[in-house]
């Protein structure tokens, strides 16, 4: 017999289940792929990202919180990861002025070298594993077709 929640249940159909289930293949497979390319300069997914973050921000600095929100990783992880880039030489932590509690991370002068070095490495396996795998229209298309999907999970961010 089944439940109440099986039968409200909307189970994917065939088609559901096989465009999700690519979407997930790709993502795992595409960032395993670009992690793999930034490996010879000695980064990871996560430390390119909080690189990215810190290069376009005013004074290339984020309070720590808001790296960690930028980001999507705890505070406690975010920690640890700007741990090992501060030993790396890549970023620095500087005391709030505002807020005694408060920490910025501060991308130093060889994190910005790195990004000059590294960034056409990544746009070029970016390009070279995704953007050029797709017509111009499918590109358009895939953007729009995502768009709400963002703009949904992003405002659910916080949310229980």
């Amino acid at each position: 017999m089944e439940t109440e929640t099986e039968t409200a249940t909307r189970w994917l159909t065939e088609d559901e289940q096989f465009t999700w289930r690519t979407h997930l293949d790709v993502s795992r497979l595409l960032m395993h792929q670009l992690e793999k390319d930034l490996q010879p300069f000695g980064l990871t997914n996560n430390d390119y990202e909080i690189l990215v973050n810190l290069s376009e921000s005013p004074d290339l600095r984020l309070r720590m919180s808001d790296l960690a929100a930028a980001t999507l990783q705890s505070k406690s992880r975010l920690s640890h990861q700007i741990t090992r880039m501060e030993t790396a030489g890549l970023v620095r932590r500087e005391n709030c002025e505002s807020d005694r509690r408060g920490l910025y991370a501060v991308l130093t002068d060889a994190g910005m070298e790195t990004m000059r070095r590294v960034a056409p490495h990544h746009v070029a396996s970016v390009r070279r594993h995704f953007i050029d795998l797709m017509a111009p229209e499918a590109l358009a298309d895939l953007r729009e077709s995502l768009t709400p999907v963002a703009e949904h999970l992003r405002g659910r961010r916080g949310k229980v």
